[in-house]
């Protein structure tokens, strides 16, 4: 992955080992990335330590040390916490703007995947309330994947689609520069003289939305979270197309009596093509109320 730096599921002697610890050594060059992590070894479970990414893509390793699991009763998931935030704090204490981890201790330290899953996500979040970097969590395995589109709300999932070729997922994280196309061919759109409505354009759409909004007594975090699975989207998209700060959007996901205002509301709705072309062509001048739930009316 092309990031500033990748998290290496160590050792605690941060020896070349196998699986994922195998793989990056090999790919980063095993004398040279050994050479480093011997003057950084030994290091505690839970710790995170950094060297040069050497021959990688990513500029860092990133190497900490998970949690054996033996039954969850023995500190495991503070350890695996440990492992993220520490991580985390060495990918920033480097002005590093993204990491990727693999799903630590799930392999042959024994970490149930679905737990594993759980601390990272609890760990990660947790860091981004106070912090903006951005965080790939990387699987291998179908189970895994869908567990995390599950938990992990903001936090890009990737997976390689050699391992799970069922899933045909045409998205992906834009390029820079593709971002910045899109971006500016939906400004002008947004922005530019509305035409003359075409007769399709006030049909009826094939979908409801009140299909999609279920129960209109529930909070607007939940109303927004069903819309969004609903709508096929990620949280990461949604809260990048409407402009909103993430830390803003975490906060609208975790609190159940949230009230936005009417232009979080709108920009909300837009991202996730709620609005029909006249209420977009208007920016929030909503005369086809039916077109939109009641939280975003």
């Amino acid at each position: 992955m092309r990031v500033d730096a990748i998290v290496n599921a160590a050792n605690t002697a941060l020896q070349m080992g196998g699986v994922v610890c195998g793989a990056i050594f090999i790919a980063a060059g095993a004398s040279e990335l050994q050479a480093a992590c011997n003057k950084l070894a030994p290091i505690q479970r839970g710790d995170a330590v950094i060297t040069p990414g050497f021959r990688l893509p990513a500029k860092y390793v990133i190497h900490t040390a998970g949690p054996v699991y033996s039954d969850g009763k023995h500190g495991e998931e503070e350890l695996l916490r440990s492992c993220y935030a520490n991580s985390l704090k060495r990918a920033l204490e480097n002005g590093c703007k993204s990491v990727a981890f693999p799903l630590i201790s799930s392999g042959i330290y024994g970490y149930p995947k679905v737990e594993a899953l759980r601390a990272a996500t609890a760990a990660i979040q947790d860091f981004l309330d106070n912090h903006d970097i951005d965080v790939s969590l990387v699987v291998f395995n179908k189970a895994a994947f869908d567990v995390s589109e599950k938990l992990l709300g903001e936090v890009a999932s990737y997976i390689n689609e050699h391992y799970v070729e069922e899933r045909k997922d045409i998205r992906r994280e834009l390029l820079d520069g593709e971002r910045k196309a899109l971006d500016e061919a939906e400004f002008i759109q947004y922005n530019a003289p509305m035409p003359k409505m075409a007769e399709s354009i006030l049909e009826e759409p094939t979908t409801r939305i009140d299909d999609l909004v279920g129960n209109l007594d529930e909070p607007f975090s939940a109303t927004l979270l069903r819309l969004i699975d609903a709508k096929g989207k990620t949280d990461v998209e949604v809260y990048k197309r409407a402009n909103i700060d993430r830390k803003l959007f975490s906060k609208i996901r975790r609190s159940k009596g949230y009230i936005p205002s009417k232009r979080t509301a709108v920009s909300l709705a837009m991202a996730l093509e709620l609005m029909c072309t006249l209420c977009q062509g208007q920016f929030g001048f909503l005369e086809r109320r039916r077109c939109l739930p009641p939280f975003f009316v």
